[in-house]
C-alpha cells in the first residue's frame, strides 16, 4: 500500500486538527514519539558535554560545595522552569514553542522580543556544544591517540574541525527527522550507560579515598590561577558557581521546538521537557560528585582547567579510558546535532510569521525530506561564525545560558497575567493549584541563573544584550517592524483558513511522491 494513501492512526488526526487550531499546516514530518522527543531534550541538555567542559566554572567559584550543594539548588529552578514550561507547551504545541506562547500569552510584541533572544541563545548553543567537542574531547583526548600532539593543533586547525561537524549535523537534519531522531534516540541510551561506566571506573580506579566532606566544603578559588573568575566574596562565589547548571540544564526547549514532528505531542512533549531535566540532573549530579571526590587535590585540579578531566580518567586502564573517550566524542556529537535540530526549527516558526530577514526563504520545507532545509543550513553558518571570536567558549557558554533563560522567563511571565483571563484553555499537562507559584519561582530562578551568567569574566555577554535590545527597539519602532509583523495567527480557524491549510499540506505531499 501506498504510505501516502494510507489512513493515519487517530492521535496523528488529533495532532493534524490541534495544529490547524493554531492556524499551521501540517509541513514537517511527524514521525517522533514519546521516547524520541524525550531524547532530543537528552541529547542537548547532555550532561557529558556540559557537565565536563563548564565544570571548571564551579569548581573555581567555591569549590566542593559549588558542585555538593550548588548543584541541586539550581537544579530546582531548572526544575521548575522546566515544570511551569512544559503546562504551557501542553496547550501549545508548536514547532515555535516559546515565540508563539510569549506571543499568544503576553502579545505579538512581547512574542518577537522573545523569538529573538532565545534564536540567538539557541544559536549560542550550537556553538558552545561543538567548541566543548573540539577542546576537551577531540583537541585533548581523540588526537592523542593518533598521535597528535594538541598543542600543534591552532585556530585553523579548530575552525576547520568545527566547520565540519557543524556542517555534517546540518546534513543529518537536512535528511529527516527520521534518521536524527534515531540518532539522538541511541544518544540518549548511551548517556545512560556511559555516565554510569565512567563512575564506576572513576571510583573503582581511583587511588583517592573517598571523602563526602569535599562535597559541603566552601573554597573559595575566585582570583586563584586556573579559576574562571575574579576575586569574589564567598557568597557570590557560590552563585557564579551555578552557571554551571546554568549552563548544563539547559537547552530542553528541544523537545518544545519538535512539537509539530512528534506524536500526541500535548502529552509527549511536556513529559520530553520535564522527564529530560529530571533524569539530566540526577544523572549529572552523581557524576559531578564523582569528579570531585577522585581528585587527588582540588587547588591542583582548579589550576589545570579543562585538564582536570584528562587528569582523572588517568588512572582508569587504557581499554576502558579508550572506550568511554570515543563514546563520549560520539554523545557530543550528537548534542551538537539536537541543538541544531531545536534551532532550525525555532527559525522556521519564526520565519513563518514573517518575523524573521528573507522570512520566505527560512520557512521553505524541503518536500523530499519534510525538514526546512534553508533554516537548517542558516543555523549551521551562524553557529560558525560566532565560533571565529578568540575567547568563545567562555562567551558562547554564558551567553547561551543567559539568553535561554531570559527566553523562558518570559512566556512564562505572560502566563502568570493570562491564565484564567486570555489563558484558559490548558492542555493535558497541568500544574493545577501550583500553576501560579511554580510560574512565580521560575520567572524568578531563571533571572536568577541569567544574573550568574553576566558576571565577570562574562560581563561582555552584558554588552551583547544592550546591542542586541537597542537594535530590537530600533527595528520594531524605528523600522516599523510592529506594523508590519503580524504574529501567529490568533482567533478561531476560518473555513477559508482550512481550506488553505489543507492544500498547503496536500502540495507538499504531491510534491513528495
Amino acid at each position: 500500500m501506498d504510505i501516502n494513501t494510507a489512513a493515519p492512526p487517530p492521535e496523528a488526526d488529533n495532532d493534524v486538527s490541534l495544529l490547524h487550531k493554531m492556524g499551521y499546516a501540517q509541513e514537517l514530518s511527524r514521525r517522533m514519539g514519546a521516547f524520541s522527543n524525550f531524547a532530543v531534550s537528552f541529547s542537548l541538555i547532555c550532561i557529558l558535554s556540559g557537565g565536563i567542559t563548564s565544570f571548571q566554572l564551579g569548581l573555581g567559584a567555591a569549590g566542593g560545595a559549588s558542585i555538593g550543594l550548588g548543584w541541586p539548588l539550581g537544579s530546582l529552578f531548572a526544575l521548575i522552569v522546566a515544570c511551569a514550561m512544559a503546562q504551557i507547551a501542553s496547550s501549545y504545541p508548536t514547532a515555535g514553542g516559546l515565540y508563539h506562547w510569549s506571543s499568544i500569552l503576553g502579545g505579538k510584541t512581547w512574542g518577537w522580543l522573545t523569538a529573538w533572544i532565545n534564536l540567538l541563545g539557541l544559536v549560542f548553543v550550537v556553538a558552545a556544544i561543538n567548541f566543548g567537542t573540539w577542546d576537551p574531547f577531540f583537541r585533548t583526548l581523540i588526537a592523542p591517540m593518533f598521535g597528535v600532539k594538541p598543542d600543534s593543533l591552532g585556530w585553523w586547525d579548530q575552525t576547520i574541525f568545527l566547520t565540519i561537524i557543524t556542517c555534517s549535523q546540518a546534513f543529518l537534519n537536512h535528511r529527516g527527522i527520521r534518521i536524527t531522531s534515531k540518532i539522538t534516540d541511541l544518544s540518549g541510551y548511551l548517556i545512560f550507560i556511559v555516565t554510569v561506566l565512567l563512575v564506576v571506573s572513576l571510583i573503582a580506579f581511583s587511588p583517592v579515598k573517598v571523602d563526602f566532606s569535599r562535597l559541603t566544603t566552601f573554597t573559595n578559588f575566585t582570583g586563584t590561577d586556573g579559576s574562571s573568575w575574579p576575586t569574589q566574596s564567598t557568597s557570590l562565589a557560590f552563585l557564579s558557581g551555578l552557571l554551571l547548571i546554568a549552563y548544563t540544564i539547559t537547552g530542553f526547549d528541544a523537545s518544545a521546538h519538535t512539537s509539530e514532528e512528534t506524536h500526541q505531542a500535548a502529552r509527549n512533549v511536556p513529559r520530553g521537557i520535564v522527564s529530560s531535566v529530571l533524569w539530566s540532573t540526577l544523572f549529572g549530579y552523581v557524576m559531578v560528585c564523582a569528579f570531585v571526590l577522585v581528585m587527588p587535590d582540588i587547588g591542583a585540579a582548579v589550576k589545570q582547567g579543562t585538564g582536570f578531566f584528562e587528569a582523572i580518567l588517568a588512572p582508569i586502564p587504557a581499554p576502558f579510558r579508550i572506550t568511554i573517550e570515543l563514546l563520549m566524542f560520539f554523545i557530543n556529537y550528537v548534542c551538537g546535532l539536537a541543538a541544531v535540530t531545536s534551532t532550525s526549527r525555532m527559525m522556521f516558526a519564526f520565519a513563518r510569521d514573517g518575523g524573521l530577514p528573507f522570512s520566505k526563504q527560512l520557512r521553505k520545507i524541503n518536500a523530499s525530506h519534510r525538514t526546512p532545509g534553508t533554516a537548517i543550513w542558516v543555523s549551521a553558518i551562524l553557529a560558525i561564525v560566532v565560533t571565529l571570536y578568540g575567547d568563545a567558549f567562555s562567551v558562547l557558554s554564558a551567553g547561551s545560558a543567559v539568553f535561554l533563560f531570559i527566553s523562558y522567563a518570559m512566556p512564562t511571565a505572560a502566563g502568570i497575567f493570562a491564565e484564567g483571563k486570555t489563558w484558559t484553555e490548558k492542555g493535558p499537562f497541568q500544574l493545577g493549584m501550583w500553576s501560579k507559584p511554580f510560574a512565580i519561582a521560575a520567572v524568578l530562578g531563571a533571572l536568577i541563573l541569567a544574573y550568574v551568567g553576566i558576571q565577570p569574566p562574562n560581563e561582555k555577554v552584558i554588552y551583547v544584550i544592550v546591542a542586541l535590545i537597542a537594535v530590537l527597539l530600533l527595528c520594531w519602532y524605528g523600522l516599523g517592524v510592529r506594523k508590519r509583523f503580524a504574529g501567529p495567527p490568533v482567533g478561531k480557524l476560518s473555513a477559508e483558513r482550512e481550506q488553505k491549510l489543507e492544500g498547503l499540506e496536500a502540495e507538499l505531499s504531491n510534491s513528495a511522491e
